[in-house]
């Protein structure tokens, strides 16, 4: 059995890490966070947070002495850059939980999606090292919804392709939740968490759940794929399109739901109309 006194959060400054950093310090968990701008961090005041990056090695040196376990959410760096950062953590922590993609197979060699082959790049190295470790493979985030707010704080229309795409969107309070029982209790080494939200909501469902939490009437206008690239500037047009093949094909095949959410933790995995009601102040 591994106790766990200190963990190390790479990537608290995102929504899932600095939900990982909240639980961990709320359940008595000493916790570091690494940052590379600490003073721009809102965390607990009990989070211990340090400056420090992935691509400087003595920084990140720094932040893992004393660790025990790490949280990782990965930017998509080199494979090189990979290998070094896992030997490091591997120097010092005993246990690991990424937050990679459910977009990886285990049934490829070579990975055959954009976002599978980057996240299969750090999952590797963690494999092959002494690590203990734990992958989340989330199959899509209620977060990314937050690319509607610009059109919903300048109306009541939103834009986009693929309106009846229905998908199973996760609350990062239950993919942190996940994450903190991982860190912090036996049973999870070796494990690859296929983790959803409870059940299939479509796009237009979702504008629609976003209006109710603002008391609202949103309205879904659909446009062309091609279109709908001009409003995900918050991604690389090519990068964009690939999400975009995915929502078609949701559209007649609806994302399935897993219950790994409730079997790890507990507890049922929020819906999207609970996630709507908590973000309903950033799309005010």
């Amino acid at each position: 059995m591994m106790d766990v006194d200190k963990v190390l959060v790479i990537g608290a400054t995102g929504h899932v890490g600095g939900q990982v950093a909240a639980q961990l310090a709320a359940g008595g968990t000493r916790v570091r966070a690494l940052a590379r701008h600490p003073r721009a961090a809102s965390l607990p005041p009990d989070v211990e947070v340090v400056q420090g990056d992935l691509t400087a090695h003595d920084t990140l040196d720094s932040a893992l002495d004393g660790i025990d376990a790490v949280y990782l959410t990965w930017p998509m760096l080199s494979a090189e850059i990979a290998e070094s950062v896992v030997a490091r953590i591997a120097a010092h922590a005993r246990r690991i939980v990424l937050l990679s993609s459910g977009a990886v197979r285990d049934d490829l060699d070579e990975q055959d999606h954009p976002i599978g082959r980057a996240h299969a790049l750090i999952e590797k190295p963690i494999i092959e090292s002494t690590l203990e470790w734990t992958f989340l493979r989330p199959s899509g985030f209620a977060t990314n919804t937050l690319e509607w707010a610009p059109q919903i704080r300048a109306g009541d229309v939103v834009r986009g392709a693929y309106g009846a795409a229905s998908m199973t969107l996760l609350h990062e309070a239950d993919i942190a939740a996940v994450a903190v029982r991982a860190l912090t209790t036996d049973g999870h080494a070796g494990a690859r968490y296929a983790l959803t939200g409870p059940a299939p909501l479509s796009r237009i469902d979702q504008v629609e759940a976003i209006g109710a939490a603002l008391g609202r009437t949103l309205i879904w206008e659909e446009i062309s794929p091609e279109a709908a690239v001009e409003h995900m500037g918050w991604l690389p047009p090519d990068i964009a399109r690939v999400v975009l093949s995915g929502l078609a094909g949701l559209v007649d095949t609806p994302g399935s739901a897993t219950s790994t959410v409730r079997e790890v933790t507990g507890s049922p995995a929020r819906d999207y109309r609970r996630w709507a009601a908590d973000h309903a102040a950033d799309f005010a």
